[in-house]
């Protein structure tokens, strides 16, 4: 079974990363959606609403599983069973900062590759730092999320 973690804070969870997601679907048997914990890092959304909201999102689709994890993501591609390390590049710059790491998790686990796919067009410009933005502004975010997919309140 090809298994794949695609990694990240997911601080809302885009419509770009639900694309990738859909898209990985077609390259491996199972997507494992790990939503990395970093205690130095502030969240707008705590873990169990992250993981609530993907839950939701996927209960359909039984070749995705969601997670959370602390430490490195090699580390948790061991753990999970995972050879593969998925992860969407909107623009160059995504691709130099991916790239590098890319490289420092191969030398630690040769047995994990990264597989990386560009975002389409229309998403590139979607992050979710701009979202947190537009959120802590009481703006609407909906038409740049998932279809169906709900933010707490």
């Amino acid at each position: 079974m090809k298994k794949a973690l695609f990694p990240g804070s997911f601080d809302p969870f885009t419509i770009g990363h639900h694309t990738i997601v859909e898209r990985g679907l077609k390259l491996f048997d199972q997507i494992i959606i790990g939503i990395g914990k970093n205690n130095t890092k502030k969240y707008l959304f705590s873990i169990q609403e992250r993981m609530a909201m993907l839950e939701d999102l996927y209960e359909d689709e039984n070749r995705v599983v969601i997670s959370a994890f602390e430490g490195l993501t090699v580390n948790y591609c061991k753990n999970v069973g995972a050879n593969f390390i998925l992860r969407g590049l909107r623009n160059g710059a995504d691709l130099e900062y991916e790239k590098n790491i890319a490289f420092m998790n191969e030398a630690m686990e040769q047995d994990v590759q990264t597989v990386f796919l560009l975002t389409k067009p229309e998403y590139a410009a979607i992050s979710s730092t701009i979202l947190r933005e537009i959120l802590n502004n009481n703006g609407d975010i909906s038409e740049f999320l998932p279809r169906g997919m709900k933010i707490p309140k």
